[in-house]
């Protein structure tokens, strides 16, 4: 079974798109991030691909439980761009994501208005240009294991949908498993099941 609280909506694939009104341009980029770093990283990056551009405006919802958010009109009239875009984003219900409108003025003023229906239209018209991705949330555990039992550890990995995060292979192994976790109690069971294996909670 799974419920709500097991599956989140998020973009794996940056997209862009662009919205013209009355001579100006807003160009759209939804990029998935997972953390402010990510975040950091591609703002910068956008801001150099445009240096010229008159505002660079964003919003992004971070975190699995989507409580990590941040908007920024970046110059433009307060609540007219950085909270139309991040209203587009919640309302595909999405999270780790982060949309970039940059707007390159065209010499006639939209009023607040116009504003809000650009930037709004610019992060819808980017959100569509990516398939939106449906994924199970993980919990991490560590596992340490005799090099012999590779085969079972891995069949079990498969069979549950798990993923391996990390991977430390010597004569003693360590490895850093991401579970489903509708399916953390089944996995734990099953670990426990086997010979000297020890599992413990990982480190997020």
């Amino acid at each position: 079974m799974t419920n709500d609280n097991d599956i989140y909506y998020t973009i794996e694939k940056t997209s862009v798109a662009e919205f013209k009104d009355r001579g100006s341009r807003f160009i759209a980029y939804a990029c998935p991030v997972k953390d402010m770093a990510e975040f950091k990283d591609r703002l910068n990056e956008i801001r150099k691909e445009h240096p010229k551009a008159t505002h660079h405006c964003f919003a992004y919802r971070i975190g699995l439980a989507g409580n990590i958010f941040r908007v920024s009109d970046d110059g433009e009239p307060s609540g007219t761009a950085g909270r139309p875009i991040l209203g587009q984003i919640d309302s595909k219900g999405l999270v780790n994501v982060l949309v970039v409108v940059v707007r390159y003025f065209g010499g006639t003023l939209l009023g607040v208005p116009g504003l809000i229906n650009a930037y709004k239209s610019a992060a819808s018209l980017a959100l569509q240009m990516t398939p939106l991705v449906q994924k199970q949330v993980e919990e991490e555990y560590r596992v340490q294991f005799d090099y012999t039992q590779i085969n079972d550890l891995m069949m079990l990995v498969r069979q549950y949908n798990c993923r391996v995060v990390r991977q430390d292979m010597q004569l003693f192994c360590n490895m850093t498993l991401a579970i489903p976790r509708n399916r953390v109690s089944e996995v734990r069971y099953k670990l426990q099941e086997m010979r000297n294996i020890e599992i413990s909670p990982g480190l997020a």
